[in-house]
């Protein structure tokens, strides 16, 4: 499965949220560190989800850029 993963710069690096996973978050110095992080995370996330009994979520979050000239 491919989750939207939106990753945004903060004061002291990044930080990511997966919309289709309320809770699913991560954050680290580098947005590499970042990357790498959310994948552990996603992966953890629903490792819990399926220990716990929930139905995992089919992805259905879609991202695009839309480029605007200047």
């Amino acid at each position: 499965m491919k989750y939207a993963v939106l990753y945004a710069p903060t004061s002291t690096g990044y930080s990511a949220h997966v919309p289709d996973l309320p809770g699913c978050v991560a954050a680290a110095p580098t947005l590499d560190k970042t990357k790498e992080l959310m994948k552990e995370a996603i992966e953890g996330h629903l490792d819990v989800m399926r220990e716990f009994g929930y139905d995992v979520p089919a992805p259905t979050t879609v991202a695009d850029e839309v480029e605007i000239p200047v």
